[in-house]
């Protein structure tokens, strides 16, 4: 029996017992649409992440205090600010900002949310690639005067400012202050990793006096970060080395071991979200991959029947001669045949079930790859030749005089 041959009386086999070939193939089909729908998920929440941090810049490098170093104090200050800023310590990089920030119920007319309050320096925005919908943002004024005014991230103006009223002149109120709205910045959307859109920004020297007033060791006004940009992206290496002797010699730091700071760049910090957003992907297929392994069970019990109901038959074909091979080509082949139709009505129901799931969802695009309709079809193809070996063989291996007496 040729392998034409073979495939049509798989399909023949298929078409006699329809239903039962459809509740076979079921665990399959739910196995690869599980598979696919949540690798995409995945994928999508990865490139989600990635392309929040890359619209920040890539030539960007955030400094921030080591806690295990630094005995419970902020380590960082505008001193460490201005000297990184400097061109002769630094010149490599091109430009300075920092923040401080914590947690504050911001209020406006019997409205309030709880959000990121941060106070930053007046270049924050361009440092961070942020821009303003509304408004014209803080000033080297605002900061040096502490002027009580405010920039509101787009979620935050939407919730404290509904139905169309026009937030900037208006005030909010901080601890029972009130700040002027003089800026909102335009939606960054994404999956809400540290966004913009959620928070509320003043100058930094007045969180600092109201707000933060939190010191160093030595009695300088803490910040609880710094961002410096690189004057070019292949100018990180360099810029990073700069700063951290800026920094080894501004806190007196003579070992490694002993820095009580961070420096990451966003090569660092999307290396280290790959490794993450990769382990849940990996942890989500796992989990789907189960129901394939349960699909294949299914198969495998039913091609242990249909060789018991065809033993005579098999009796025949052997009386006839056909070959041990032969049978054993015939039971495989109508076992992955029936995997890979699962497996085809799988991918299908997957990228249906990942587009309806990415329409609900305003912040997440799953991402249905290649390498993921490959990796489900192989492992569907697998299934059907792992779980129809064993029925393939015990009706390979069967004597033709006994399948002819079997009733």
């Amino acid at each position: 029996m040729n392998l034409t041959e073979s495939l049509l009386t798989a399909f023949d086999s298929l078409l006699t017992n329809k239903m039962r070939a459809v509740l076979t193939m079921l665990g399959v089909i739910i196995g690869v649409a599980a598979v696919i729908a949540l690798l995409a998920i995945g994928n999508g929440v990865s490139a989600s992440i990635e392309s929040e941090i890359q619209a920040i810049g890539s030539n960007l490098i955030t400094i921030m205090t080591d806690q295990d170093n630094s005995d419970g104090y902020q380590t960082l200050s505008m001193r460490d600010v201005e000297m990184i800023a400097d061109p002769f310590y630094a010149p490599a990089v091109k430009e300075v900002a920092a923040e401080v920030r914590g947690n504050q119920q911001v209020l406006h007319s019997g409205r309030d949310t709880l959000v990121t309050v941060a106070g930053v320096t007046a270049n924050y925005f361009g440092v961070r690639n942020l821009t303003l919908e509304l408004g014209g943002g803080l000033t080297e004024n605002d900061v040096d005067a502490k002027a009580r005014v405010a920039v509101l991230g787009a979620n935050v103006a939407d919730d404290l400012f509904p139905d169309d009223e026009f937030p900037i002149g208006n005030v909010v109120k901080i601890r029972g202050v009130q700040y002027e709205v003089v800026g909102v910045l335009a939606s960054k959307g994404g999956m809400g990793f540290m966004s913009e859109d959620d928070q509320v920004f003043m100058p930094l020297t007045t969180a600092q006096s109201r707000l933060y007033p939190v010191r160093t060791r030595s009695g300088d006004r803490a910040v609880h970060a710094i961002y410096g940009q690189a004057q070019r992206e292949e100018l990180m290496d360099d810029a990073t080395a700069q700063i951290k002797k800026v920094l080894r010699e501004s806190h007196d730091i003579a070992y490694q071991a002993d820095d009580d700071f961070i420096i990451l760049s966003q090569t660092d910090i999307l290396a280290a979200l790959d490794v993450i957003t990769g382990a849940i992907t990996l942890f989500l297929g796992a989990i789907a991959g189960i129901s394939l392994v349960v699909g294949g069970i299914g198969i495998m019990n039913i091609m242990l029947v249909s060789v018991t109901e065809r033993t005579r038959e098999i009796g025949i074909r052997k009386a006839v001669g056909a070959l041990k091979r032969d049978i054993l080509t015939q039971f495989l082949i109508e076992s992955l045949v029936m995997s890979l139709i699962g497996g085809l009505l799988g991918i299908v129901l997957g990228v249906i079930t990942s587009t309806l799931i990415g329409n609900l969802s305003t912040d997440l695009t799953p991402v249905v790859d290649v390498d993921t309709v490959l990796m489900a079809s192989g492992f569907a193809a697998a299934v059907g030749l792992v779980f129809g070996i064993y029925p393939a063989w015990r009706a390979a291996s069967l004597r033709p005089i006994e399948a002819l007496r079997y009733e």
